[in-house]
This record gives structure tokens, C-alpha cells and sequence, in this order.
């Protein structure tokens, strides 16, 4: 793209916690075709929600704002949704994103159940990570927890597809809540020991406003490991870089690697590089945040400019909701929904 007279490229900004922006995640699409209570309850979110796909941003749109996240330091970028294999041409989309000098890592997360026929198109498209989540193997206690909509059956497929389709080792998210789905906790790391896959147990979050989240719902990440180390000895491993989410075990006797994500009670908003955009093209600086910035002005001004504004809105940034949670400080109890901006 030919530069912009009178602009120059900005600098890595920081933000007013001195944090550089890394790490991008971008939903392609607000619907999803499950119904999680923690993130998008049927009772709260209509069936149709999510489907207007003029109220989305166009695959032009969206490689322009990759471009200008990375022209100001973002290396890796994660496509969410909802559940992004609903966007129509997804391959299509990953196929230029893919080609964008800068951009080292690109990942995609979803629920699985599509993922059987969608696996081997995405891979050829250059996409190189998948995260799946799953939060329990019993079929009758998935399909609740899904909504009434989902199989357990077409995600271990779609998992299975993805290996097949060179997706070596892929991320297996769970969320833990107390009184829900507990029971699952040592069948799934029985169930991917030895896979090659990495589970990982995501410590229940405020996220969102629909989802009547209570402190009481947590299962803490230590509660967790001391279960699993009981019965599969455990051993930390060091972070692949600072400001990984998850803290890294490995099991003692080779089985593999498990990880725990715990903004709950370890707080890891000092290192937070992360920004999210919704798929209408709203900037969210924080997974907890009540408002976003809408960036659709400031893209159709081109690659350049744009980046001038991410970097001028970034480092107005100083977001640490979980940091002021943890010290029971005042803080916004209004959040942005999960469905939104992928988690």
C-alpha cells in the first residue's frame, strides 16, 4: 500500500502500563451454533443472533487491519467468534492473512463440531494452530453444556480430522465450574495423555454479563493440579515467552503437557499484550472491558493512518481488571459479552 504523505509509521507503542501490543484476537463472526451457559445462554441470546452479515467487516477490511496491528508490533493473530467456521470462504481469508509479512503465528479457536469437514481447506489455506474447546466427554453432560446442540461425537472427529490433516498438536480448552462438570477433569487428561494435544483447564471467568457468574463457580488452577498430580505426577515447565497465559506442567512420567489459565486467582494482567476486535470492527483492550472503540472510520482512511490510530488508541490503554478484582478495588462490573470477542 503507497504511503500516506505526511504520515510515518509509528513506533511499537506502549500502553500506560508499559505493555507493547503482541497479541491479536479477531472474531470473524458473532453467531455460534452452540449455546454454552457460561458464554452465550439460549435463554439470553436468540437463535438468529449473530447471522446479519452486512453488520460484519469484509475480508478487505479485515486484511487491513491485520496489516495495521502488525504494523505496530502485533506478531500473532487469533481468529475467534463465536464459532468462526460458521463465516462463509474462511479458507479464503486465511489464505491472505497468511501472506502478511510480519505476522508469525496464526491461530484459530473453536468449538469443534464443524471442524471434521472444514480441517484439511483450512490447513492448505496456511492456518498452523487450532484450539479446540471442551468441557466434558460424557455425551449427555456435553450436549447439555453445549445447549442441547452439540455432539461429543463430531468434535473428537473433528479433532482426529485436524491431526489427520497436519494440525500435529492442538490446544484442548476446558472450563471447570463447580457442581457442573467437575467429574470430567481426570477422563479428559486420561482421554489426551499421550495424544500430542495440549489440555488445558481455563479457570472460570466474570466475563460477560449474562452468564450469572458467582465466585463460588471457580475451581481453582492449584485445586485442579493437586487432583491431577495425584493421581499423574506433574512437573513445571518454563514459559515458551513472557506473558503466556498459562502456566506449563508437565507430566512426570512423559505422558505429555497440560497447562491451567488462572485469572481467577494468579492475575496475570502485567504482562497482558493482547487486544481484541469484535466481528463489526470494535477495539477491546481488555477481555473484561464494558466499551469498545470502533475502528471502521479510521480503516477506510488505509493500512497506514490506521495504524497511527491503534497505536494513539493503545497507548491510552490501562486495562487490569483481574489485577483490581483480586484486591477487591472498584472496578467496572460491566463486561463486553464472550460471544463478542472470542474469549
Amino acid at each position: 500500500m503507497n504511503a500516506v504523505p505526511g504520515l510515518s509509521l509509528p513506533s511499537v507503542p506502549l500502553d500506560r502500563q508499559g505493555r507493547p501490543l503482541r497479541d491479536l484476537r479477531l472474531s470473524v463472526i458473532e453467531a455460534c451454533n452452540f449455546r454454552c451457559p457460561y458464554c452465550m445462554p439460549a435463554e439470553r441470546v436468540p437463535d438468529d443472533y449473530g447471522l446479519d452479515a452486512a453488520s460484519r467487516l469484509s475480508f478487505d477490511q479485515i486484511e487491513t487491519l491485520v496489516r495495521g496491528f502488525v504494523r505496530i508490533g502485533v506478531s500473532k493473530l487469533r481468529l475467534t467468534g463465536g464459532e468462526p467456521l460458521l463465516r462463509k470462504r474462511l479458507p479464503e481469508l486465511i489464505a491472505r492473512l497468511a501472506r502478511i509479512d510480519g505476522l508469525d503465528d496464526l491461530a484459530l479457536t473453536t468449538n469443534g463440531s464443524l471442524l471434521a469437514r472444514h480441517a484439511r481447506a483450512l490447513r492448505e489455506a496456511g492456518l498452523r494452530r487450532l484450539t479446540v474447546s471442551l468441557d466434558a466427554l460424557d455425551p449427555e453432560l456435553f450436549r447439555r453444556l453445549s445447549g442441547g446442540r452439540g455432539e461429543i461425537a463430531d468434535v473428537l472427529a473433528g479433532i482426529e480430522a485436524a491431526r489427520e490433516a497436519g494440525f500435529a498438536s492442538l490446544k484442548i480448552n476446558c472450563v471447570i465450574q463447580r457442581g457442573v462438570n467437575e467429574d470430567q477433569v481426570l477422563p479428559l487428561v486420561e482421554h489426551f495423555r499421550g495424544s500430542g494435544h495440549v489440555l488445558r483447564f481455563i479457570e472460570y471467568m466474570d466475563v460477560g454479563n449474562c452468564n450469572g457468574w458467582s465466585e463460588q463457580g471457580v475451581v481453582t488452577s492449584q485445586e485442579l493440579r493437586d487432583r491431577i498430580h495425584a493421581r499423574w505426577p506433574l512437573r513445571p515447565l518454563d514459559a515458551n515467552y513472557r506473558g503466556e497465559v498459562a502456566s506449563r506442567y508437565g507430566f512426570a512420567d512423559g505422558g505429555g503437557e497440560i497447562g491451567f489459565v488462572s485469572s481467577i486467582s494468579a492475575p496475570f494482567c502485567g504482562d497482558c499484550h493482547r487486544s481484541r476486535v469484535s466481528a463489526d470492527g470494535r477495539l477491546y483492550t481488555c477481555l473484561f472491558a464494558a466499551e469498545g472503540a470502533d475502528l471502521r472510520p479510521a480503516l477506510a482512511e488505509g493500512e497506514l493512518a490506521f495504524s497511527q490510530h491503534l497505536a494513539a488508541l493503545w497507548t491510552r490503554r490501562n486495562d487490569r481488571y483481574s489485577e483490581l478484582r483480586a484486591m477487591d478495588a472498584p472496578r467496572s462490573k460491566r463486561h463486553v459479552e464472550m460471544f463478542l470477542i472470542g474469549g
